[in-house]
């Protein structure tokens, strides 16, 4: 008995000792996941919010394609209803919906949307924008102007007003909208686009614009060279004046965010980061 005590002792010993080693492994292993999951977190938390705006005669939808590409990558992405009710009224209402999105921001518009991220571009965190198929309007001018200097614009043929007590808005003649605005698209995708058409005020094209978007934000252009919308001529103008990178897709119609999304959000990570 004597003699077994001293090798009982070792083994509680030894035993012991692994024990440690094992819980000194553990916690060493415990520590670097917590520290690979700090920097995952803190690498997400520096990534900008991504604000789609979308143009006239839509909705959020002509951003779907692009925004799951995004989310995918890690992004956060906010695609608010724009009230589609003049530059003055829509950039007073979005900029509401800025304040109550914290931290640094990217601010994407379509068509419409291009005046108002102009518009936008010196609220605060404003890291740069992005213009699709876009108008890049300066201070004074008007969207109805600016599409109607270069040839290549289909839109204003096909658009019929709709009046009301107090107004009057503009929409597109149904039977036209996959042409003007969708002609890359399968029928049955352009077909529902056509029927979530939403009208416009339409003084929001002869309304001057207030302001001229800082030269001291990055600005990214991308420009569909199938669009019949605005004139290509007139986008490759209004981003040049601006001094946007540019990119042409080539054959993209007006809504090049559903038909060539990877592209658009190629542009849009280019300009987050």
């Amino acid at each position: 008995m004597k003699n077994l005590m001293p090798k009982a002792r070792n083994l509680i010993l030894a035993a012991l000792g692994t024990a440690v080693l094992l819980g000194g492994a553990t916690t060493a292993q415990a520590a670097q996941s917590s520290s690979t999951q700090s920097s995952s977190t803190s690498s997400a938390q520096t990534k900008p919010t991504i604000v789609l705006l979308h143009g006239a005669f839509a909705d959020g939808s002509t951003w779907s394609e692009v925004t799951g590409r995004l989310q995918h990558d890690g992004y956060t992405v906010v695609a608010p209803a724009v009230p589609l009710r003049g530059i003055a009224a829509d950039t007073s209402y979005l900029s509401g919906v800025l304040a109550t999105i914290p931290g640094p921001k990217v601010l994407v518009g379509h068509s419409y949307g291009g005046a108002l991220v102009s518009e936008l571009a010196d609220t605060a965190d404003v890291k740069s924008l992005v213009y699709v198929a876009a108008f890049i309007p300066q201070a004074g001018e008007t969207l109805g102007a600016l599409n109607s200097q270069f040839p290549g614009s289909e839109l204003g043929p096909q658009l019929v007003p709709i009046n009301y007590p107090g107004g009057v808005d503009l929409a597109i003649k149904p039977e036209n909208s996959r042409a003007v605005f969708a002609a890359d698209l399968p029928v049955r995708q352009a077909d529902v686009f056509v029927s979530a058409e939403r009208p416009i005020a339409a003084s929001a094209f002869d309304e001057p614009v207030a302001e001229t978007a800082p030269t001291t934000v990055p600005k990214y252009a991308v420009i569909p060279t199938g669009d019949h919308a605005i004139a290509p001529a007139a986008e490759r103008f209004m981003a040049k004046r601006a001094n946007a990178t540019i990119t042409e897709i080539a054959g993209a119609s007006h809504l090049v965010a559903l038909s060539q999304p990877a592209a658009v959000t190629s542009v849009i990570e280019r300009a987050a980061r």
